[in-house]
């Protein structure tokens, strides 16, 4: 068996150095020399799958799945589906089964308009009505978690602006269905129930705007450049707050001015939020504010000092007047009599 395998590539070997004119024939062991270095690398290319070298040129469909394994192991952007996708051992051993890549899965994914106004937003709007009708001390679960979500989900798919139209819409409808009950409070609990509205809302407020933080982040700051948080304060202001100022601020002077008739805290509350809303709303009760509102007076002149002492000995007069008395006057300097 070795003889003729010898002899066989004797003959080889002779052919092709009497066709290159090459001078190999000065004896059979140079000639078996170089068959058996031919041999040699011969066997080592066909036998480098099994070995560590990888010769270029042989075994491609290995080294291409060997490429694939090293990106997929080292490189984020390269996942194994794709690499299971794209190997044709993976397509040939698994018949019949379907692979998506991710431009399929998104397509399979995408939410069309009609999607967005018969599924996503009708859950969406349920869920804003609910938080805006519960009472502040009621704590009704809710899956915060899935209002994010559908929030996420529709503005990935381009509608951030349909979205947003929606919601402005909702609550907008909402505040003018308050802002109607309001007129048809009486006087005597009107200020009671504007407070009970302005809490409530910003109640509200504090856990829509959480859940459409994405919205906000990438439509409404990027392209509106504004802040969710100011515009839906804004609508109260413009559906609620504009069309009752007029009637509530003389009612707190007049609560104002009978200590006790409305808690303190409701006043405060109430007075606080309508200089939130418009700041300029307390140049129609400066007074009123000012019990509120620190330094919302201008800063005092020179020439006012003397106006602010007479006013300040006048109320003293009344006081003393009334029966109320100024203690013991004996360690008084001289020069503070009046």
């Amino acid at each position: 068996m070795t003889t003729t395998v010898k002899y066989s590539m004797e003959e080889m070997e002779e052919d092709r150095l009497d066709d290159h004119n090459h001078n190999y024939r000065d004896g059979p062991r140079d000639a078996h020399t170089f068959m058996r270095a031919q041999l040699s690398n011969e066997a080592q290319l066909f036998c480098s799958p099994m070995i560590s070298t990888e010769p270029t040129g042989s075994c491609s469909g290995i080294s291409s799945r060997r490429e694939l394994r090293y990106m997929d192991s080292d490189s984020s952007s390269i996942s194994s589906e794709t690499s299971d996708t794209d190997s044709p051992s993976a397509s040939a051993s698994t018949p019949g089964k379907l692979t998506l890549n991710s431009a399929t899965k998104f397509l399979m994914n995408s939410m069309t308009v009609e999607d967005y106004k018969n599924i996503y937003w009708p859950k969406l709007e349920n869920a804003i009505e609910h938080l805006l009708t519960q009472s502040p001390s009621d704590h009704n679960s809710i899956s915060y978690e899935q209002i994010y979500s559908h929030v996420y989900k529709c503005v990935c798919q381009q509608h951030s602006e349909l979205l947003y139209n929606d919601l402005v819409w909702k609550i907008s409808s909402h505040l003018d269905q308050v802002s109607a009950q309001l007129l048809g409070s009486l006087p005597d609990g009107f200020i009671e129930h504007f407070n009970l509205v302005l809490t409530q809302y910003t109640a509200a407020l504090q856990c829509i705007v959480p859940v459409f933080i994405y919205m906000n982040k990438f439509y409404i700051e990027r392209k509106l450049n504004q802040d969710l948080r100011d515009i839906l304060m804004k609508l109260f202001s413009d559906h609620v707050a504009e069309k009752h100022v007029n009637t509530i601020i003389p009612l707190l002077q007049k609560a104002h001015s009978m200590p006790f008739q409305v808690k303190p805290s409701t006043m405060a509350n109430v007075v606080k939020g309508l200089y939130a809303l418009r700041p300029e709303w307390s140049n129609l009760a400066p007074a009123l504010f000012s019990q509120f509102i620190p330094q919302i007076h201008p800063p005092t002149m020179e020439s006012q000092l003397s106006d602010y002492a007479a006013q300040d000995q006048k109320l003293q007069m009344e006081l003393s007047l009334n029966g109320f008395s100024r203690g013991d006057q004996s360690r008084k300097r001289a020069s503070e009599e009046s």
